[in-house]
This record gives structure tokens, sequence and C-alpha cells, in this order.
């Protein structure tokens, strides 16, 4: 009854968090070959060849990340500016504006970086290209909050912290929006601002440090329980 009641309790611990790090492992190895699809999915879009922006939400979804080209009108007075720091880790915005194909369809054009001294269009005045323009870049997909932990938009502020398609459309009082928007290439822009070509497309693929981080646990708990067995047990 002594050893039985001396094994019991570790035991009791030790089989459920056994089990629960053996499935932290095995989530995070099939996590492993899913994010490996991605990035091969992504660089396959990305090197694709261009095309013209597509027609509806159903089109768009296998081209996320493709280069696609659009024409229209810029319509400058209704930027969406989304905080943003750029890689030299300088404060300021994306720049998001609609562009009016001539079919009258809006899309929203993530034309790139400004500091935040150059919020005020009038401070960058040569970049507020008229008349038709040409657009190149590569097709987005808004996903929603990025985060739970991420500050809600402000509308009232036009300050954005992800891209929220209808309320930015409500916001700007648009309608025929499209559901996707475009990440504008790095073709530079008159007066050098907006930067683009800020389009992040690495993607970090840490699942395997991690499941042998979880399998680890597990061998590590699997040899204390013995060693505990063996002292206050098995010598017996």
């Amino acid at each position: 009854m002594t050893r039985f009641r001396t094994l019991l309790w570790p035991t009791l611990f030790t089989v459920p968090v056994l089990l629960a790090l053996l499935g932290l492992g095995s989530w995070q190895i099939e996590r492993l070959f899913w994010k490996r699809d991605q990035i091969a999915e992504r660089q396959a879009a990305v090197a694709a060849a261009s095309v013209a922006a597509p027609r509806s939400l159903e089109e768009a979804r296998g081209m996320e990340f493709r280069h696609v080209t659009d024409e229209g009108v810029f319509l400058h007075d209704k930027e969406i500016f989304l905080g943003a720091t750029s890689e030299a880790g300088r404060n300021g915005y994306q720049v998001l504006t609609p562009l009016r194909e001539a079919g009258g369809r809006n899309v929203f054009v993530n034309r790139g970086f400004i500091p935040a001294e150059l919020k005020d269009p009038a401070t960058r005045s040569a970049g507020q290209v008229t008349g038709p323009v040409r657009v190149q870049g590569l097709l987005r997909l808004p996903t929603g909050k990025p985060a739970w932990f991420l500050p809600d938009n402000r509308p009232d502020l036009n300050y954005w912290i992800w891209v929220d398609l209808p309320t930015i459309a409500a916001a700007d009082r648009l309608d025929r929006v499209a559901p996707f928007y475009i990440d504008a290439d790095a073709t530079p822009n008159p007066g050098g601002w907006p930067k683009g070509g800020i389009t992040r497309l690495e993607l970090r693929n840490d699942h395997l440090q991690y499941a042998i981080t979880w399998f680890s646990l597990a061998v590590a708990l699997i040899v204390i329980y013995f060693v505990y067995y063996r002292r206050n047990v098995g010598s017996r």
C-alpha cells in the first residue's frame, strides 16, 4: 500500500502533463508543414507574372501576393492613414488611397510609408498625382484584426491600426469598394513620398524549434518520473 501511494500522485501528475507536452509537440509539427506550404504558396504568387486586378472576391482569393495592375484616378481627399514604422524604426503612416477605376469601382491602394511629419498632404504635394494613373503592386486580402491585444481603429481621427475595408469605406463614404487592396510596388512617386514596396513577405517558421522544445520537456518529464521511481519505490 505504501508503494502504491508513493507512486500514485506522481503518476496522476505525470500522465496528463506528458500527454499535453506530446500533443503540443505534435501540433507544432503540423504547424511546421502548414507554414512551409504557406511560404511556398507566397513565393509562387510573388514570382508569377503580373495580371489585371480581379473583378470579384472569389477571383481575388486565389491571387493574394500576386503582382497586379490597375488604372484609375486617385481620390487624395479620402486618404486613410495606417499607423506604421519604417524598417529604420521611423514612426509614421502607410497611406491608403482609393483609386477610382473608369467603371466607378474604388480600389484602395497602399501607396507606401510617409514619416509622421508628412501627414499633411501639403508637405508632399508633388506625390499627390492627378489624372489617370497606372498602379502596380501586390494584391492583398484583409485578414481582420491581426491580434486581440491591438487597439481598435479610430475612424474619427483617421487613425487605423489594421485594414478593415468595410469600416474604411464607410468612413470615406464610398460605395462599390473592392474587397481587396493593393500594396504599391517600389516605383518612386513624384517628390519621393509615399515610399512603396513596403510589403513584408517573409514568414517566420520557428515551429520545428517549438516542437523540439515540447518533446524535450516530455523526455525530461519521463526521466524525472523514473528517477523518482527508482529512489522512492524501486529501491525498496
